[in-house]
């Protein structure tokens, strides 16, 4: 359910889930009843934050990674391109700035 496959997603953490989410009223629970339900307006709450997820933060924080290359940079930018750089370089100054290093990053 959670990818890895290493771990067991046990019982416990299954119930510490479902509150948290029927605390921030992503998911109701009838009464009575075994079951959970997701109210229209939690489920677009859902999509969206899994669509904020993999299709703005992954490649951000992935292109992180790598260091600016000028050849590679595309000779004609949009507004999109230009918010990207922006984006990727705030997250930047402020990795550096909250003090966080990688394992590359300290033997260097």
């Amino acid at each position: 359910m959670t990818g890895q496959s290493e771990y067991a997603y046990t019982i416990r953490q299954a119930a510490y889930d479902l509150r948290k989410l029927r605390g921030k009223h992503l998911v109701d629970k009838p009464s009575r009843s075994r079951r959970y339900v997701v109210p229209e307006h939690a489920a677009r709450t859902i999509v969206g934050l899994v669509v904020l997820r993999d299709q703005v933060v992954v490649p951000i924080l992935g292109g992180l990674r790598t260091d600016s290359d000028d050849d590679m940079r595309p000779t004609i930018q949009n507004a999109i391109d230009t918010h990207y750089e922006t984006l990727c370089h705030d997250m930047r100054a402020l990795i550096r700035d909250l003090g966080i290093t990688t394992e590359g990053d300290m033997a260097a």
